[in-house]
Formats: structure tokens, sequence, C-alpha cells
């Protein structure tokens, strides 16, 4: 079988650095090129996986051209994503996009409409999805031990965006402090703020533990700090059918999760009509309550299988079986999510209860 080639389009998420490396990694796939407008956001890259200079590109059209890819990785700014999305499908690609989804709702159905002609695979890449203590929390789920899922609580968040390149290798907080008036992250126009960078990961990976149901309503507060144009803080909660649920953002926890797991914890906590599950992010297990055992018990994380260890690796096994995008990454839970997202912000805005966005 040829190799997947696949390129990586635009540099402005740091997480372009990890996901190339699970490209290098893969023994089917290699990096056909790069592209950004900016060469020098893809010099580390360049230097890391030693990308030769025939395939460095600062012209879109002219990377695709040359390149010919099977798939292209994006992680442009959040508001960038549906014109990139649809430069990308007349090109007839598969497009893998790194978290979020879009900048709107509106831009997320105009992805999965540009995408739907090629016959392409259009998937949204959630990093939390390919933690071993949260997929081990779906399979019980899934397997009934707390029966129906009634509550979600979620809390997301890091020091901030501007405190890691990829690799999680540090910067300095006078560095972080430099780039924060000229960042994408912390401009509105761009998508920036805590709640569209995370408040995705708890409504679309608790989309998934509630298979599928959307919310009726939902309640946003964010905070206002002077002199930062988005926010840092947001909690918003969501009511379903059956439950409440509450899903927080923060930029500026004390401690990044995966170093150190700051107070309060960034994971998920479960709550069902028969039990519970505490599921903390890259924890190697997860506590469970039942009614037969209500005494909080560890069960230890199940180990990612092959084919499933990262978003590269399982996005290349489904386009080789031809099987269908599953979880997170299929744009009909993705949207969903974004759904909420967007009712959310409008709610924040308005200072009001919404219903949530069609």
């Amino acid at each position: 079988m040829e190799r997947f080639r696949i390129v990586g389009i635009s540099f402005d998420h740091m997480h372009m650095g990890d996901l190339l490396r699970c490209v290098q990694d893969h023994p089917d796939a290699e990096i056909a090129g790069i592209f950004d407008p900016d060469r020098s956001t893809m010099q580390r890259a360049i230097d890391t996986f030693g990308i030769p200079e025939d395939r460095v590109f600062t012209d879109f059209d002219t990377c695709m051209d040359a390149t010919q890819p099977d798939l292209a990785i994006l992680c442009a700014a959040t508001a960038d994503h549906a014109d990139y999305t649809r430069r990308l499908a007349a090109y007839g690609v598969h497009v893998f996009v790194e978290k979020p989804f879009a900048g709107s709702v509106a831009d997320a159905r105009a992805m999965i409409e540009a995408v739907k002609p090629t016959g392409k695979y259009l998937a949204i890449n959630w990093p939390l999805r390919w933690v071993e203590s949260h997929v081990t929390a779906k399979r019980l789920v899934d397997e009934g031990m707390i029966g129906e899922v009634i509550e979600i609580h979620s809390y997301g968040g890091n020091r901030g965006p501007l405190y890691h390149l990829a690799d999680k290798i540090e910067v300095t907080r006078e560095e972080v402090e430099r780039q924060k008036p000229t960042s994408w992250w912390y401009k509105r126009a761009s998508g920036g703020g805590s709640l569209l960078d995370y408040l995705g990961y708890g409504a679309t990976l608790g989309t998934w533990y509630r298979n599928g149901e959307a919310p009726l309503e939902v309640t946003c507060v964010t905070d206002e700090t002077p002199g930062i144009e988005v926010d840092q803080h947001a909690i918003v909660v969501c009511r379903y059918r059956k439950g409440l649920s509450k899903m927080e953002t923060r930029w500026g926890t004390f401690t990044d999760p995966w170093v150190i797991q700051p107070q309060p914890k960034c994971g998920f906590v479960l709550v069902g009509t028969e039990g519970t599950i505490a599921s903390w992010d890259y924890a190697d297990h997860v506590t469970v309550q039942t009614r037969a055992n209500p005494e909080p018990h560890p069960i230890p994380a199940d180990p990612l299988p092959a084919g499933g260890r990262n978003a590269i690796e399982y996005v290349l096994g489904c386009i080789a079986r031809g099987a269908p995008l599953t979880g997170p990454l299929d744009p009909a839970v993705s949207l969903t999510g974004q759904r909420i997202v967007d009712t959310a912000a409008l709610s924040a805005r308005e200072k009001r209860t919404l219903p949530l966005v069609p």
C-alpha cells in the first residue's frame, strides 16, 4: 500500500507539532508538506522533523498542487476553520480539523456541506478523546455500570494557551505576557477565549457520554478582565430532558493538568442513576461508586488499543477500512457540541438562559 501523503495547514495552533509527530511515527504515512503564510511559525517543525525545503510552503495553492495530499491537518485560528475547509474540499482531500470545530454553528455546518460532495472524511479532533481514563469512562457508561447518565460535570483548562508549545515545551511567564497583545488566542474576532477553546471539550465529550443527547437550554456566565477582550473563565449550565450538567472552562489554572493536576481538578465527573464515575485528565484510573459498591473505588484505565492510540492512527485506519468516524471525531457529535458552545456564548452576552440554538 502506498503511504498516506499528509500536509499540515496553518501553524496557528500549537498542536500541529504533536500531530506531525504522530504522522512521522506512523509506518504508512509521511509529511508531504507544510504550509503557513508566515514561514517563521513552521521553523520548529522543520527542524524537529527534518522537513526538506521543497516541502515547505508559504502559498496555499502551491502547497496543495505540489504535494497532492491524501489528508490535510488543519491547525488554523478557530475563526478561519470554515474558509480553509472550503479551500481544502476543492482539492478533494480528507480534512482533519484540530479542535475547536469552528467559530460558529453556521461555520460548522458550512464545513460539513463543503466536504460532503467530495466523499472524503471531515474529522474533528479532541485530544482528550485519546486519554485512557476518559475512554475507560465511556466503556463503563456503555456497559451500564452507572445506569442512565443524568449529570456531567466537566472542568477544562490550563494556565493559558501561550504557556506551552508543541510537545508541551514550557514558555516563560514574561514571554506569555509579551505575546498576549498580538496573539489570536486573545482576539474575539479570531475565535479566542477560554470558552471557545475549552467548552467544546466538555460539550462534545459530554454529548459522547450521553450518546448524542442534546440539552434543551443553556445558561452561561463569563468573567470580564480589564484590558482582555476575551473571557478567561466561563461557567455553563445545561438543562437536559433529565438532569442538569455543569461545564466550566478556565485559562489560569494554578498548574497545567498534564504536569500537576490543579484544584479544581481537570476532567469529568459523570453521575448516573446507578452510580458515579470520576475521570481526571491523564489519570491511570477512574474512580467509581455504584449502588452495589457505594465506597469510591479505583478501576484501572484501559490501555488504548492499536489503531486507536492517537487521532492520526485512528483516522488513517478509518480511511483505509472505509469505516465511519465515531465519537467526538464524528462531525455530527461535534456539531451538537458546537451548538452548546454557540448558545453559551450568546447566553453570556445577553446575560440570560437560552434554548439550544438549532
